[in-house]
């Protein structure tokens, strides 16, 4: 299975659409900005710092699509185009039981119940249309707005499960039975 034709999301505030090669700019500022960065750590290979890296990145997430593997989206409010953040479902598990929640957001629009929105957006579509049994989310253990996001959303701290790739961050968890869309 593929995420073609791609599942563009609505809410009552917010559009959830594909990532474009034309969003560059954007995707640059959201994977180099160093607030919003602040608690993510990624390898030399995986970080974006020129428009061919932001390119690169977008590739991938096209490739993900093709394959199945990951959906990704940029979040725009509906009353202006403007990409705002985005949000991804990725490290989607062969047999589709299982995947990982990302997301950024332009500080601008932090504090907006914007994430919220659009988390419980592709939470849902997760579930519904994937099929997911569990998302897991893996944050800063420092990052409070991101917990807090996350137990808003009805995730939980998956107790013992430890990030082999970056021990400050801790690992929450949704199923499926405990989802209740907001």
């Amino acid at each position: 299975m593929n995420f073609l034709p791609f599942p563009e999301l609505r809410t009552e505030r917010l559009k959830l659409r594909r990532v474009l090669k034309s969003d560059c700019d954007v995707i640059l500022y959201l994977r180099s900005d160093e607030q919003i960065n602040k608690y993510i750590k990624r390898p030399e290979h995986r970080k974006t710092k020129t428009k061919e890296d932001a390119l690169k990145h977008i590739e991938k997430l096209d490739t993900g699509i093709e394959e199945g593997s990951s959906v990704s989206w940029v979040i725009t409010v509906l009353d202006n185009s403007k990409v705002v953040g985005t949000i991804c479902l990725w490290n989607i598990s062969e047999d589709r039981k299982t995947g990982e929640v990302g997301y950024d957001l332009n500080p601008d629009f932090q504090g907006k119940g914007i994430m919220g929105d659009a988390m419980n957006s592709v939470l849902t579509y997760g579930f519904k249309e994937i099929k997911l049994d569990k998302v897991t989310a893996y944050t800063h253990g420092e990052n409070t707005a991101s917990k807090n996001l996350l137990e808003r959303n009805g995730f939980n701290l998956a107790e013992g499960l430890i990030d082999e790739g970056n021990a400050s961050n801790i690992i929450f968890e949704i199923l499926k039975v405990d989802f209740k869309r907001v």
